[in-house]
């Protein structure tokens, strides 16, 4: 358990908080960059308790501004989205994406342009990798180095984001992604169902089998590595080695070829969180859809899970379909959807001085103490955790394999026990 002050420390993420000053030193996903349309509509994006307008200049070029108008405060997503900027249809003021005011032609001829340049208005540097807009909204005048995941240097017909929207503080959503013993149970239908077998392959048998695997970690400069070692019958064990890139994000196990995902865990506010799941595949096309794997969603990426439902009616909870032997009664709906349900029901900040924790939730209270320690420091130092320049964040893969008893998963080469196999 956490005592009160720590549980405040990770959770709030405000302006003039610790924690909300250290997680913006990162870049995070703010959009779909397929959201933007060239010359179209500015999107609204909430980040970190504060409300931005995204938007596509009409050659293409993105930009990232305060939603308030500096002028009267009016909303820029009502703005015209002219060639070199935003302009508010309030009273014409105009705003590059680099956060000018470049027009003001409510001001006299003469003084204009001056006082335009007088104007202060907010804007953050943007990168777009792995079909998202992503943005840096730190206190640097330069921004740190951009994380380059492998799949943040694939093509759109190789990465699918879509963004889902929970009622719960950013720290739930990331615990939940960091929590492998719970496949075993909350996910146990989806698994040992026909689509589960088929998406999974012999890996559904391996994570149903053992409900209590043994958890072994690596330190590494971004985070750490888990291993989640389940001892399965005929003397074969299976590891999902997971790597943990904090503050945000989860690389999910998965087979050593084929499609992967990984999920990231985005304040919004303090009690809303943005989760995103990049599905993605280096070796070729995406051939499936990773939301549509076990069911229907709401089919917009943007926000995947709007049909979910809430505390209101139980998330649409099943118990007919429980006495019938659904593990969740999330019925026809994907692990996400599982996972979100849960995490809403602890609250939208869960009190954490009154958990009770065990041996399998080791890499909840590691990425706690890591966390407690990065907020800490970059609060007392400045110093910024997990962003060392010597990261290779390309390198960055989880994966998931099955290995003879006796061996070490760390000396595994789970790509040649592939090969070997086929």
């Amino acid at each position: 358990m956490l005592n009160q002050a720590d549980n405040e420390l990770l959770t709030r993420v405000g302006p003039g908080t610790a924690m909300g000053a250290m997680l913006r030193e990162y870049w995070v996903p703010a959009c779909r960059s397929a959201a933007l349309e060239a010359g179209g509509a500015p999107e609204k994006v909430r980040l970190f308790g504060e409300d931005f307008v995204a938007f596509r200049s009409p050659d293409g070029t993105p930009g990232f501004l305060q939603e308030a108008c500096p002028h009267r405060c009016a909303s820029l997503r009502l703005a015209r989205n002219e060639e070199g900027g935003l302009r508010c249809i309030f009273h014409g003021w105009k705003f590059s994406a680099a956060g000018k005011c470049i027009d003001a032609p409510t001001e006299p001829r003469g003084q204009r342009e001056k006082f335009a340049e007088s104007v202060p208005v907010r804007s953050h540097p943007v990168h777009e990798a792995g079909g998202m807009l992503w943005v840096y909204m730190g206190a640097r005048e330069t921004p740190p180095r951009f994380p380059a995941y492998e799949f943040t240097a694939l093509g759109d017909d190789q990465v699918q984001p879509y963004r889902g929207v929970i009622r719960t503080n950013w720290l739930q959503g990331l615990e939940a992604l960091l929590d492998s013993a719970h496949v075993t149970f909350l996910h146990a239908t989806n698994l040992g169902s026909d689509d589960g077998r088929e998406y999974f392959k012999d890996e559904s048998d391996y994570m149903l089998g053992d409900g209590a695997p043994v958890f072994e970690f690596d330190e590494r400069p971004y985070g750490f590595r888990e291993g989640a070692i389940r001892q399965e019958l005929g003397g074969v064990h299976y590891a999902r080695v997971r790597e943990v890139a904090l503050p945000f994000f989860s690389f999910i196990p998965a087979a050593p070829h084929g499609a992967r995902v990984t999920c990231c865990s985005i304040p919004i506010d303090d009690v809303t969180t943005a989760q995103w799941y990049i599905l993605y595949d280096t070796e070729g096309p995406l051939t499936r859809d990773l939301m549509s794997a076990f069911g229907t969603w709401s089919g917009n990426p943007d926000h995947f899970n709007a049909d979910m439902g809430g505390p209101e009616n139980q998330w649409h909870q099943d118990r007919a379909a429980m006495k019938a032997g659904h593990w969740s009664g999330i019925v026809n709906r994907g692990n996400a959807y599982e996972d979100f349900a849960v995490q809403e029901s602890m609250g939208p900040i869960v009190d954490r001085t009154r958990e009770y924790l065990g041996t399998c939730d080791r890499v909840i209270y590691r990425a706690r103490r890591l966390l407690l320690d990065a907020v800490r420091r970059h609060r007392d130092t400045g110093e910024l955790a997990f962003a060392a320049e010597d990261i290779d964040f390309a390198a960055i893969r989880a994966v998931s394999f099955a290995f003879p008893e006796g061996a070490d998963w760390r000396e595994v080469d789970p790509a040649a026990l592939a090969e070997a196999a086929e």
